[in-house]
Order: C-alpha cells, then sequence, then structure tokens
C-alpha cells in the first residue's frame, strides 16, 4: 500500500498499486485495535471502492490497470 491507512475517516484515499490486489480492509498496516472482519473491495467499477465497515476509501494508483483474471 503506498499511502498510509486512513484511521480517522478523513478524505484522503489509500493508493493501490497492482502487486496490492486484490485490495482488502483491513489492510497490512492498519493496526490490530482497529480491525473488522476482513472485505474484499471490486474497484473494477471506477476504480474506487470504501470500506462498508470503517469508511476508508481505497482507489487505484494513475496508470494501474486491472487484468482479468
Amino acid at each position: 500500500m503506498s499511502a498510509s491507512p486512513n484511521h480517522t475517516n478523513s478524505n484522503a484515499a489509500i493508493e493501490l498499486q497492482a502487486q496490492d490486489l486484490p485490495a482488502h480492509c483491513p489492510n497490512p498496516s492498519m493496526p490490530l485495535w482497529s480491525s473488522h472482519p476482513r472485505v474484499y473491495l471490486d474497484l473494477s467499477h471506477g476504480g474506487a471502492a470504501t470500506c462498508p465497515y470503517c469508511g476508508t476509501l481505497y482507489k487505484l494508483a494513475a496508470g494501474t490497470v486491472l487484468k482479468p483474471h
């Protein structure tokens, strides 16, 4: 993950590179105290997704291309 985690639910987003996919929250850089059940995020529609538990916004970095499985 290339940005700091969004623990305060501000407008900052976590930018993801191709190697960070599949995207999930909580991400590895989040502390254990802020954990919630792991959810996988679908970035294929618009390149961004918000975690339904904590509201953290994840988006693809500019130029990142999603490849089909």
